[in-house]
């Protein structure tokens, strides 16, 4: 069990020594507003238009002739949709944005959103786990990229690291304590959690303190999500996390949120008593609709001795863990793969089925649903959707897609692992989202992004759309576009 330290009253402001140079950086079509903008409550609109906007990350591109430098691309939403004539393409070279591109920096190592300075328009925080600092080799950073009625413009340091704590290769943002401004979480010395709580100046820096939760078992972060798993009205945090000396031992542990911040971890337990077998990836959202946050976790772990105690590991698989007043409930975890009953496809070995996960309502029934990756699948990878009801999802009604579909552009190859990362998003705000698809493996590692409609019937090929280097004017070579979206 976990325990936090005392909430330090102080600013955890990093002094990077950077002058910020904050410059607007221009978002076509996209006129300024004089009002705080009515969608003051999405998470991800970063130009307050009232439409949510989608970001990708790929932090292994080029930048500059600076190999792995990485950047992070948006996309901004609108009544037809996600358009990608209005774009953006930032790096630590963008105007305002501290540091400067470096090898190996990897900016976009994580990505979340939310309005950090409560100005009503959302920020972009990202991750820059590679970066080198005064502390030390692959310290990391983590950078907060300002919302405005242009879109992004500027930005400033959150936190640094110390040597090889890769700073930012995990976090998320959401309000753990309660006072109704958004904290950023994040994973420090590869074990512990971090919160700076906000609300953030805008140059960085916040009065008021944080947190640190110390992990005194040495787990190690696999991934990391919030949402309101015991329905208080507090974000709680979950992580997906190898508990053990074995590199398949794997857990779900959950931090909740209280009006002092973060209670110590608690595993999410199975009918045995024990810590129900986890895996790689989460996704947090109220699938049935009973006002409680459940969580998803993909597994595509398989062919280890932990395979043992784990339900339909072959191909991997996915486990919905409903929320309740008392936190999440394993022993009630619906499990599933490839060979659940109405599944499309068949489970074959190493398929990674979870391996990507994005949950919302696709179809405009009031019930959350979820997307799934399968990035591992014969023909470079597809994605399956899964509907939500009042009993979780079900295989009745899921559909399958990929770059075979028919209406989906291009056509898949081996290795480009279309599915490794998927974002469901209501770019067109009629209430019903989109499914934006990454496959960092297309064109030998260039990467790609596709956009595929949500309707009344669910995700349909009719309209989907591709984009990668050739749009957002980016060097290909080994860019991985597409590796991930923002949260």
């Amino acid at each position: 069990m976990s325990h936090p330290r005392p909430l330090r009253r102080r600013s955890l402001t990093i002094a990077t020594g950077i002058a910020l140079a904050v410059g607007a950086l221009a978002v076509p079509g996209h006129a300024a507003t004089t009002s705080v903008p009515s969608s003051r409550h999405l998470h991800d609109d970063f130009n307050g238009d009232g439409y949510a906007d989608l970001a990708v990350a790929a932090p292994t591109a080029t930048v500059d002739g600076k190999k792995g430098a990485g950047y992070v691309a948006v996309v901004y939403g609108s009544s037809s949709g996600l358009k990608t004539s209005t774009k953006q393409v930032l790096s630590q070279n963008s105007a305002g944005v501290p540091g400067g591109a470096e090898t190996d920096d990897g900016f976009g190592s994580t990505v979340s959103s939310a309005d950090l300075d409560r100005d009503g328009y959302a920020d972009l925080v990202v991750g820059v786990g590679g970066e080198d600092s005064a502390a030390g080799t692959d310290a990391g950073l983590v950078e907060v990229l300002w919302g405005g009625p242009t879109g992004l413009s500027g930005g400033a340091s959150l936190a640094g690291g110390t040597a090889y704590e890769s700073l930012g290769a995990h976090g998320t943002v959401g309000d753990v304590n309660g006072d109704g401004a958004p904290d950023v979480v994040l994973v420090e010395n590869a074990k512990d959690l971090r919160v700076l709580s906000g609300p953030f100046a805008r140059n960085g820096s916040t009065t008021h303190g944080g947190q640190v939760v110390i992990d005194p078992d040495n787990s190690r972060f696999l991934d990391l999500a919030k949402g309101d798993v015991n329905g208080d009205g507090i974000t709680d945090v979950v992580a997906a996390v190898n508990d053990g000396d074995e590199w398949d031992a794997r857990r779900v542990v959950v931090w909740t949120g209280t009006h002092n911040g973060l209670n110590p971890y608690t595993v999410v337990r199975d009918n045995s008593g024990y810590g129900m077998q986890g895996g790689e990836s989460l996704a947090v959202g109220d699938v049935n609709r009973d006002g409680y946050a459940d969580i998803v976790v993909g597994r595509t772990v398989e062919g280890a001795d932990s395979d043992v105690d784990t339900p339909l590991s072959k191909g991997g698989r996915i486990a919905w863990i409903p929320g309740t007043a008392a936190g999440p409930d394993g022993t009630k975890a619906v499990i599933m793969n490839q060979d659940s009953s109405g599944v499309p496809g068949t489970a074959v070995p190493w398929s990674r089925f979870g391996a990507g996960l994005s949950i919302a309502d696709i179809d405009g029934d009031g019930y959350r649903d979820i997307a799934v990756g399968v990035p591992g699948a014969s023909g470079g990878g597809r994605v399956v959707t899964l509907r939500g009801t009042a009993n979780g999802p079900t295989g009745s009604g899921a559909k399958s897609f990929s770059q075979d579909t028919t209406g989906v552009p291009g056509g898949g190859e081996s290795g480009d692992s279309f599915g490794s990362a998927v974002r469901l998003v209501d770019a067109n705000h009629d209430g019903r989202a989109d499914l934006a698809v990454g496959a960092p493996g297309e064109n030998t590692k260039a990467g790609a992004v596709w956009v595929l409609r949500g309707t009344s019937t669910g995700i349909t090929p009719t309209g989907s759309f591709t984009f990668a280097s050739g749009t957002l004017g980016t060097v290909a070579t080994g860019a991985q576009l597409g590796y991930r979206f923002g949260s």
